[in-house]
């Protein structure tokens, strides 16, 4: 046996590799291990911010409707509001409560005229807007983060990939050996990567489609009742007027 093939068959011994996902980390290489890491705790964060936006929604649309049928029972709308007080639990209270406590701090000082009616109005009709606004901001919190993963998850993981290559081309300058027993290992932990990367982006984006469209769909469900509200108070203005 020559000394080329002597060393070709040390190196293949040398390199027995783990082909098992956990032998595949172990043995990759220290950029790749850390490409490897990021994207795990990339999609790790990425279900955790999914089950919580899909149990959270599901309660708020439980919640709305709850809501919105004691709204629109045909109770007293003062009798609501003393029930639900200062701590409104879900979005739709807080736009009602939002509205009836400027309704009452208006009325405590008493409207004399139309203008004095209509300004009211006006401001009623803005705090729903403005407590509508802060409320899905607070609904929307962390969805850049899936879309940023869902995005940029499958480069980052190309980088490993090539990455990888790279290090198995540099097994094959070394033992100048094209044999897969030289180049599998660094090409199985290049494609790991990729693998990681997709796997992180993929739930990512579908979940972001779905939990985006949800919150326009509560979004308009706000808008729509801060709208109804609006024309109740205006004839209620009516009516006193």
């Amino acid at each position: 046996m020559n000394e080329t093939a002597v060393a070709s068959a040390a190196i293949a011994g040398s390199v027995a590799h783990d082909l098992t996902v956990w032998g595949l980390f172990l043995q990759a290489d220290l950029v790749v291990k850390i490409v490897m890491i990021m994207l795990v705790l990339a999609s790790v964060w990425c279900w955790a911010i999914i089950f919580e936006k899909l149990l959270k929604m599901k309660r708020l649309m439980r919640q709305a409707e709850e809501f919105e049928e004691g709204f629109w029972s045909g109770g007293s709308l003062e009798d609501l509001y003393d029930r639900i007080g200062d701590r409104p639990t879900h979005p739709m209270a807080s736009i009602f409560t939002a509205a009836m406590r400027e309704w009452r701090r208006s009325a405590s000082r008493g409207l004399s005229d139309v203008a004095a009616k209509a300004g009211l109005a006006q401001r009623i009709e803005r705090v729903m807007h403005v407590t509508l606004g802060r409320e899905m901001d607070g609904l929307e919190k962390n969805m850049t983060f899936l879309a940023s993963v869902g995005s940029t998850a499958p480069f980052i993981g190309l980088f490993g990939t090539v990455w990888g290559i790279m290090n198995s081309f540099q097994a094959i300058a070394q033992s100048k050996d094209t044999s897969l027993a030289v180049v599998a290992p660094g090409i199985a932990e290049a494609l790991f990567a990729t693998a990681l990367g997709l796997v992180a982006a993929i739930p990512a984006v579908v979940a972001y489609n779905k939990i985006s469209t949800d919150l326009g769909r509560y979004a308009a469900r706000l808008e729509s009742f801060s709208n109804e509200f609006t024309a109740i108070l205006s004839r209620q203005f009516e009516e006193d007027g």
